[in-house]
């Protein structure tokens, strides 16, 4: 597989389109979908879609839950915040049949980031399609409010282009709104410290570098995962524009070492804040590593020592499934 450089850029809809309505459970309502999906919801027709903002051809990905013929139709609107659930979904065609064949990118055929409006939750899942087309996941969302489903996949079939598409997502029960976390340098998980330097510049092409230690000691022998030794995503906050960065190299490839260090090169859509999410594996672990970052403003080794509040995503396995 030719790894590369390979990057999707998408923006999800405003939080003000999103079809969930919160409250707080006592003091608060329990959040619940606005209303149940109608078959123009599962299939829109192409009328529909340019009533929504013109061809799906020319939209940026991801921001709709339909482009270039295809479907995501989300079985699970709604969880509930704190109990394990299965989230399913099919990919359909312009015919509204179910797509059963796809071309594996990055060791998977079909790449789901989940992630919550505030960009505090966050989850890369790897849910398994039934012979029907399909798929479906578990997964637990430990807060109630809004959440984004990302799902990034190539049909295999002719003349076929990589799509992200996307979908509203909402985790019931007693909800409270959480701030942007502060930007930090390094962040810290399970006993690990990465640390992230580089500048996020708007509409230019620039380099961000992961350094991967514990116990004070460099990483040097990180396992590849999806194909490379880091899987980064990059989410805007205010809209969660989506931007999925793999490193150049690849495992095996003769000059690719396995740590400490990670690069990437990311152009960021425009100017704001991001919350960066970093996938690495070690010792048979997958573990993320969230920051929060500015760009325009380089981020410093030196600058502040842990980032105050890491990503609530738990570190997983080789089971098939996601963290």
């Amino acid at each position: 597989m030719k790894t590369g450089l390979r990057i999707t850029a998408f923006a999800a809809a405003l939080a003000g389109a999103f079809g969930t309505a919160y409250g707080v459970g006592q003091a608060f309502d329990p959040v619940v979908a606005e209303r149940p999906r109608t078959h123009e919801d599962r299939h829109p027709s192409g009328a529909a879609e340019s009533e929504r903002g013109g061809s799906a051809a020319h939209a940026p990905g991801g921001l709709q839950i339909s482009e270039g013929g295809y479907t995501l139709d989300l079985d699970t609107p709604t969880v509930t915040a704190g109990e394990s659930a299965e989230l399913r979904f099919t990919v359909r065609d312009a015919d509204g049949r179910a797509v059963g064949e796809y071309r594996r990118e990055h060791d998977k055929e079909l790449h789901l980031i989940v992630a919550s409006r505030d960009l505090v939750t966050y989850r890369h899942l790897h849910p398994e399609r039934t012979p029907d087309g399909t798929w479906s996941t578990p997964v637990d969302l430990p807060r109630a409010g809004g959440y984004r489903v990302f799902a990034d996949f190539t049909p295999d079939r002719p003349g076929a282009e990589n799509l992200t598409l996307g979908a509203d997502l909402a985790a019931s029960g007693p909800y409270s709104p959480r701030e942007l976390p502060r930007s930090s340098a390094t962040a810290r998980v399970d006993g690990y410290d990465v640390k992230l330097t580089g500048t996020l510049t708007p509409g230019r092409a620039s380099e961000l570098r992961l350094t991967v230690s514990r116990d004070g000691e460099p990483v040097t022998d990180l396992q590849p995962y999806l194909g490379a030794y880091g899987h980064l995503v990059a989410l805007r906050a205010g809209d969660l524009a989506y931007l999925h960065v793999h490193p150049e190299g690849e495992p095996g490839d003769g000059t690719t070492r396995p740590g400490p260090h990670v690069s990437f090169t990311a152009t960021a859509p425009s100017s704001g804040s991001y919350r960066l999410f970093l996938d690495f594996k070690h010792d048979g672990v997958v573990r993320t590593a969230a920051f929060t970052v500015e760009t325009g403003q380089a981020v410093a080794e030196e600058a502040g020592p842990t980032s105050p509040e890491p990503a609530e995503s738990a570190g997983h396995s080789d089971d098939g499934h996601g963290h």
